[in-house]
């Protein structure tokens, strides 16, 4: 099993070109699924998961050509076999996500109850109770979601959660159905709208898009499109986060600073120094980051995905910081790693008490979900010593490339057998 091992100390310097965003570009591959024509996805990641959900795609029926230059042509011209197996959704949450297509263009699908990081739950209760008010019969048997529809029509949907896969799979699911849809309590998420925008270049009639109400009038058919995925949100706050735990200066490219106010707010209450361009991110961290309490909240306010990150910000910070966290219930399991590397954490319920400190140490470590696998580089980016990360395929399915792009910011950072 891969590992990555890591010399700390040393701050971070360069530039770097941030991907595009998993979290986007997985929903945006499975609308192929509501058209006969052609999708053209550009900016697609490199990743685990995407290349998980091709595979999915792929042993439906979906015809997929992919090229040197991360775009991804894909055709949905038959469907023959509207079933996600167990073999390829148990290892990524994601896959639920071509239950509403599926359901939309074919009428039936069968999708195995998903996996991915044990972070907490993550009921799909909400997309079935969604797509049953818009006509669905469905049922849940020996770990399947079976689904039937003559034709979906349109319903009023109020979220008992804000849920982004659940609000992109509805809506995806709404394109097709007959009449209008209203999804109330939607999510806002940036990839929300970038895959909205996807599917009105694709002919969908959808508005509200990045509110809490989200409408969608039904199309008889989508055609194809070609469409660029928005860059990674997350990957760039992991960056900017490594940068300034590590007192260093980076300039990120094809980054956006629209979409992490409350990332790029807190970075600078640590003392960061920020300026922005039209696609560009520039950090420099002089002195040692001060300590900031952290709330994470459905957008736009500070995401799940970066409460690990700041818990190491805080590990190596001057003075105290409460991080609540009200998403997943499950989600500190890199503290029990963070303190073998020395940092002064306590949990209570879903809140913990940061005490910095000036150095962590090198530790062997191991991780336990995707964002607690980027944490615990970021600490070993900091800490004296060696730092050995156990587990990394966590990594793989939402980082790409990180090793190398660490490198090229100046970072010590091998990956091993």
């Amino acid at each position: 099993m891969q590992k990555l091992v890591i010399e700390g100390g040393i701050p971070l310097q360069g530039e770097i070109r941030i991907s595009g965003a998993k979290n986007a570009a997985l929903p945006i591959l499975c609308a192929t699924l509501l058209s006969r024509e052609t999708l053209h996805v550009e900016n697609v990641p490199h990743l685990k998961d995407v290349t998980t959900m091709l595979s999915l795609l792929a042993q439906m029926g979906v015809g997929i050509t992919l090229d040197a230059s991360q775009c991804v042509e894909l055709s949905g011209r038959e469907i023959p076999n509207p079933v996600a197996p167990y073999e390829l959704v148990k290892t990524m949450r994601a896959s639920i996500l071509v239950l509403g297509p599926l359901l939309a263009r074919t009428g039936r699908a069968s999708v195995s109850l998903p996996g991915g990081c044990a972070i907490g739950l993550r009921p799909v209760d909400l997309h079935i109770k969604g797509l049953q008010a818009m006509g669905a019969e469905i049922e849940v048997a020996n770990g399947y979601i079976q689904a039937s529809a003559s034709k979906l029509h349109g319903a009023r949907i109020c979220m008992d959660l804000v849920s982004v896969t659940g609000t992109e799979n509805l809506m995806m699911a709404a394109t097709l159905a007959r009449g209008v849809t209203v999804i109330e309590n939607a999510a806002r998420e940036p990839e929300v709208v970038d895959l909205a925008n996807c599917l009105i270049s694709m002919g969908a009639k959808i508005s509200g898009a990045g509110s809490d109400t989200i409408e969608i009038e039904g199309v008889d058919e989508l055609h194809g499109a070609r469409h660029r995925v928005m860059p990674d949100r997350i990957e760039s706050g992991t960056f900017l986060v490594a940068a300034a735990a590590s007192l260093g200066k980076i300039k990120l490219h094809g980054a956006r600073s629209d979409i992490l106010d409350a990332v790029l707010d807190k970075l600078s209450e640590s003392g960061a120094h920020i300026s922005t361009g039209e696609e560009s991110i520039f950090l420099e961290m002089r002195d040692r980051p001060k300590s900031v309490n952290v709330r994470t909240a459905p957008y736009p306010a500070f995401p799940t995905d970066m409460q690990a990150q700041f818990m190491v910000l805080n590990s190596v910070a001057e003075g105290s910081a409460l991080i609540t966290e009200t998403i997943f219930e499950n989600r500190f399991m890199h503290v029990q790693e963070l303190c073998r590397m020395g940092a002064h954490i306590e949990v209570e319920g879903n809140a913990a008490m940061v005490r910095g400190k000036e150095r962590l140490g090198g530790a062997t470590v191991m991780a336990t979900d995707l964002r607690a696998s980027a944490s615990l580089v970021i600490a070993g980016l900091v800490a004296r010593g060696e730092t050995t990360i156990e587990r990394i395929y966590h990594i793989d399915r939402g980082y790409e490339c990180i090793e190398e792009k660490l490198a090229q910011l100046g970072a010590k950072i091998r990956r091993m057998a």
